[in-house]
């Protein structure tokens, strides 16, 4: 018999609907349950494209032995971390308190108010690498709220103080010095053999690979372009359908944990996009054509949005649809090209994954044009085959500000790579985002089949989609996107800002928590202060409005002792950082549409960090735009900084000179 999740919208919850777990949605009700039995709340958080998640529900909560007990003893609530990262951040922060460490699946035990007094991981289902068994840990729990409460009282009073703690927070502008400084740092974590940063596993680092390509230093160039380079020719990377996956499990980003989610290639189609234009390079173009393809082929919903994830599983085995032993290849494209594609691709007898089956790599071209072409005939039958094993299942709800990442990533790749269609996806995000998810004057985080959720937005949410409806301002020209911009800002300056300039993740008048949560740092995606200081930004360089540019300012300041001493968790806020070194650049583009003004365009967009709009001429609604008049009705650009504006250049050499480089 399904349980009260049959109702609820998450698909993640949906996979547990059936479980003989008596699961509750987070809400008031199960607290006052569990007050009225005198039992603790177990609470368990974790997401769809989560592998240990499915693998710790298969083995307990699909129990019908677990499940009595966790029934008898507990009230049991079950969250998707991405629909209420409020809640998953609070209680992530008790974990990695209590255990030192943090991941999913995530299992707290609560008080009747919500205070936590045990938290932990993964637990299996008999007793294993020295962890107890599942069970073991509820019957010690359950125990200890009955025998010894006020040991439970005094743990959640202590964490309920810790998680309530004020953290310092830096107040210093991040100067050109602060910028310079992080730059070194980072290249003192630097793997100069493989890429990226730090050793195994790697997670795809696109929020500092996006600051280091606006930095723009050799040095910084250098590991940028090394990283893209090396992830886009490595396992980590689709090689067959675009895209890449959540992370490498080794240091070479040969073994990929297969999962892919919306804002790691979302983030990633942008500074690809971005890298192709600025370094010329051709595997910058192919790896974001990739991304986008597969973010219009795997992941658009009916409605227009873009789905939350692809799972790591199919046939119960984590990578099966991803992987190939020679033999396989040998079956779908005879001997002769299955031998070739094998030693292309570095698919070995031996085995680059698990059961004897390989990644696929791509880490040359083929030597000739005749290479190239026999490569892609290749890939087009692999992908055909692949199609027809069973599919890694997809997380169809829609999450405001990874669709607001991913407008971004489709405007950037639609602009320098010149696809319109890219920009027709963006446009069409924004409206569901508008549509759907704005209610009574309010951004909701989430909807399925066109279905808004509940919950709130939080700050990532209105950050993320303020930028990308900024983004969308940029490269159409349309004014209401601008409009729709501005009006989640003002929200986010009216209920999500601190008193030191900094920014709480929910809004002040969101649900109550046992804490408000308030992480400045970078993680996989960018935090919530990041997102908005880079609309904040875009939206002063547009309206010329001097408090968004105050209020980027003072929020950058509180994260300035986290971006010198960690800038790998700071990235997107360094990338901000170093646009307002340049001003930003502010460029208006008019003259009737032709080939000279795409040309001008082109060249300016590719200045990275720059707010740039293009039009027939001067506008009103677009301040960026006013009293902007073509020069003897050719093509022309104005470009400003600081406040200061150079004569306006109506070439392309001379556009480059005025821009600085």
């Amino acid at each position: 018999m399904p349980n009260r999740l049959k109702d609820a919208t998450s698909p993640y919850l949906l996979q547990h609907a059936d479980n003989p777990v008596d699961w509750w949605e987070w809400e008031p009700a199960a607290f006052e349950e569990a007050r009225r039995r005198d039992v603790p709340v177990l609470l368990s958080v974790g997401y769809a494209a989560c592998h240990w998640c499915h693998v710790m529900a298969h083995e307990s909560f699909e129990d019908e032995a677990t499940a009595a007990y966790l029934n008898e003893h507990y009230v049991n609530i079950k969250v998707d971390r991405e629909e209420r990262p409020d809640v998953d951040a609070v209680y992530m922060n008790a974990t990695t308190a209590m255990t030192g460490h943090g991941g999913w699946p995530m299992t707290c035990v609560l008080d009747h108010d919500g205070n936590p007094w045990f938290a932990g991981t993964y637990f299996p289902d008999q007793p294993r690498h020295g962890q107890p068994a599942f069970t073991q840990v509820l019957q010690a729990l359950s125990e200890a709220w009955r025998d010894k409460p006020d040991d439970v009282r005094r743990v959640a009073g202590n964490l309920r103080e810790h998680l309530n703690q004020v953290l310092p927070s830096g107040s210093a502008p991040i100067d050109a010095e602060a910028l310079g400084r992080a730059v070194a740092l980072l290249a003192s974590e630097f793997d100069a053999e493989r890429g990226g940063f730090g050793g195994a596993p790697k997670f795809p680092p696109s929020m500092v690979l996006e600051f280091l390509l606006r930095n723009g230093s050799e040095q910084a160039l250098t590991m940028a372009s090394a990283t893209l380079r090396a992830m886009a020719r490595g396992g980590l990377h689709d090689q067959l359908g675009g895209g890449f996956a959540r992370y490498s499990v080794d240091a070479d980003w040969v073994v990929p944990h297969f999962e892919k989610m919306l804002y790691d290639n979302a983030l990633l189609l942008r500074v690809y996009a971005e890298w192709a234009s600025v370094g010329q390079s051709p595997e910058g173009v192919w790896a974001a054509e990739g991304i986008a393809e597969f973010l219009l082929g795997e992941l658009r919903t009916a409605e227009g949005g873009f789905a939350s994830a692809l799972d790591a599983d199919s046939e119960g085995e984590e990578g099966t649809y991803y992987v190939w032993t020679p033999a396989q290849l040998v079956e779908v494209l005879g001997e002769h090209d299955g031998r070739w594609a094998a030693r292309l691709l570095s698919v070995t007898d031996a085995g680059t994954f698990e059961r004897g089956a390989s990644t696929l790599q791509l880490r040359e071209d083929p030597a000739d044009d005749t290479g190239l072409e026999r490569w892609f005939g290749v890939q087009r039958r692999l992908r055909e085959a692949r199609d027809l094993r069973e599919r890694p299942a997809r997380d169809d709800k829609v999450v405001a500000a990874w669709n607001g990442l991913a407008i971004s990533g489709l405007c950037r790749a639609g602009t320098l790579i010149g696809v319109p269609a890219y920009l027709d996806a963006a446009v069409a995000a924004g409206e569901l985002l508008w549509r759907v998810h704005v209610v009574d004057g309010r951004l909701r985080r989430v909807s399925k089949g066109g279905v808004v959720g509940t919950p709130a937005g939080v700050l990532e949410d209105h950050g993320c989609v303020a930028a990308g409806f900024l983004d969308l301002v940029q490269a159409t020209g349309d004014a209401v996107w601008l409009e729709r911009a501005l009006r989640l800002l003002d929200l986010a300056l009216e209920h999500f800002r601190a008193d030191d300039g900094g920014f709480y993740d929910t809004a002040d008048d969101a649900e109550a928590l046992v804490a408000r949560p308030r992480d400045p740092g970078d993680n996989a995606s960018p935090s919530g202060l990041s997102a908005t200081v880079h609309a904040l930004v875009t939206a002063h360089a547009l309206t010329g409005a001097g408090r968004y540019r105050d209020a980027a300012e003072a929020a950058l300041a509180t994260v300035s002792t986290l971006a010198e001493r960690a800038p790998r968790f700071a990235g997107w806020s360094l990338a901000a950082a170093e646009t307002m070194q340049d001003g930003p650049l502010e460029i208006a583009v008019v003259g009737p549409a032709g080939p000279d003004r795409d040309a001008l365009a082109l060249a300016a967009r590719q200045r990275l960090g720059a707010v740039v709009v293009v039009a027939d001429g001067p506008r009103d609604d677009i301040p960026l735009l006013v009293g902007r008049a073509a020069v003897d009705g050719r093509a022309t650009a104005y470009v400003c900084r600081g406040f200061v504006c150079e004569r306006p250049v109506t070439d392309v050499d001379a556009l480059t000179e005025a821009l600085g480089r």
